[in-house]
């Protein structure tokens, strides 16, 4: 200490990214193409109103894939519970998605480095496309087991 003064204290520095995947219950199709931006916009303003950055988000008729960082003062759980919560009352609040019930219980968080953040933007850009050849659950398992984590299959319905 000189003079003293407090040394300044080091600011705070985080990266914390997840890839969030979570689908219908079901694994329903019933997330239509034409509304599903209005979901994606809505997720967003979640996102944002948490001090979330949104990479991106994006799906198919039975899920959606979010990559988004996380402000340090936001636990994971509550933000997917959040997002889950919201987005289910306001689909039927304004029957976005006639035919949505729930969203499935549980949902996959896997996180991503930074240099890996460009590939994965691509990825959900062309879930379209993937799903002609990966179904949802083949897709989910392989992320789990690439994330060296054990599949559960007796959770599916």
């Amino acid at each position: 200490m000189r003079g003293g003064r407090y040394p300044r204290c080091m600011a705070t520095y985080t990266d914390i990214t997840y890839h969030l995947v979570f689908g219908t219950k079901h694994r329903a199709r019933v997330l239509d193409k034409p509304r599903r931006d209005d979901l994606y916009r809505f997720i967003w303003g979640i996102l944002k109103a948490r001090d979330c950055h949104l990479y991106r988000i994006g799906g198919v008729e039975d899920h959606v894939h979010i990559l988004t960082s996380l402000h340090p003062s936001v636990a994971l759980a509550d933000l997917v519970k959040e997002i889950k919560t919201a987005t289910s009352a306001w689909i039927k609040g304004r029957q976005v998605f006639r035919s949505f019930e729930h969203w499935q219980e549980g949902y996959g968080a896997f996180t991503v480095a930074a240099e890996a953040r460009p590939a994965l933007i691509e990825y959900i850009k062309g879930q379209e496309a993937h799903h002609a050849r990966e179904s949802f659950v083949d897709e989910l398992r392989r992320m789990v087991e690439t994330a060296h984590l054990t599949w559960q299959a007796d959770h599916l319905p």
